[in-house]
C-alpha cells in the first residue's frame, strides 16, 4: 500500500497528526483515534509491513520493547486495573488498517469490554493431534532460527 492511502504510513512520515507517544529506531507509538478507553495506544512499525506474518524479527523485537515501554508508561500514569495486548491480523480477525499494530487498551473494572469467544471442543484426541502434526511441520519448514 503506498503511503498516500496507508493512514499509519502517512504519520510515519509526519504528513498526517496523531499525539505521538514514543519512537524507536523502528517503531512509534500514539493514541489510538477510536480509542476502547481513554489512553489506548498503538506501537506501529515505521515500515510498511501488512501484518504481524510480514514483519522481520528485529522489527519484532523493536515492537516488543516499545510495547513494554508505553504499557508501563500507560500504567503508571492512567492507573488502569489491567491493560490489553492484541494485534488483529488479516479482516477475519478485525483488522482495518493493513499496516503491522499492536494495541495497548487500558481496562477499568465495569468499562463494558467483553472478551468472550465461542470456545471449540476437538472431537477426540486423534483430531487434535492432526491439527498439531500439520501446524508442526509447517514450523520445520518455516523456522529459521536454527540457521
Amino acid at each position: 500500500m503506498h503511503k498516500d492511502i496507508c493512514p499509519f504510513c502517512r504519520i510515519v512520515a509526519g504528513e498526517a497528526s496523531a499525539e505521538i507517544l514514543y519512537e524507536s529506531d523502528s517503531t512509534i507509538s500514539f493514541l489510538d483515534i477510536n480509542p476502547i478507553n481513554y489512553g489506548h495506544a498503538l506501537v506501529v512499525s515505521k515500515g510498511h509491513f501488512r501484518d504481524f506474518s510480514d514483519l522481520p524479527d528485529d522489527v519484532l523485537l523493536d515492537a516488543t520493547r516499545s510495547l513494554k515501554v508505553v504499557s508501563r508508561a500507560i500504567l503508571e500514569s492512567i492507573r488502569p486495573a489491567g491493560f490489553n495486548i492484541f494485534n488483529n491480523n488479516g479482516a477475519a480477525a478485525g483488522q482495518s488498517v493493513f499496516h503491522f499494530h499492536i494495541h495497548i487498551a487500558p481496562r477499568f473494572e465495569g468499562d463494558g469490554m467483553k472478551i468472550r469467544p465461542q470456545l471449540k471442543i476437538y472431537e477426540s484426541p486423534e483430531h487434535m493431534s492432526e491439527y498439531a502434526k500439520v501446524i508442526r511441520e509447517k514450523i520445520k519448514v518455516n523456522d529459521k532460527s536454527g540457521e
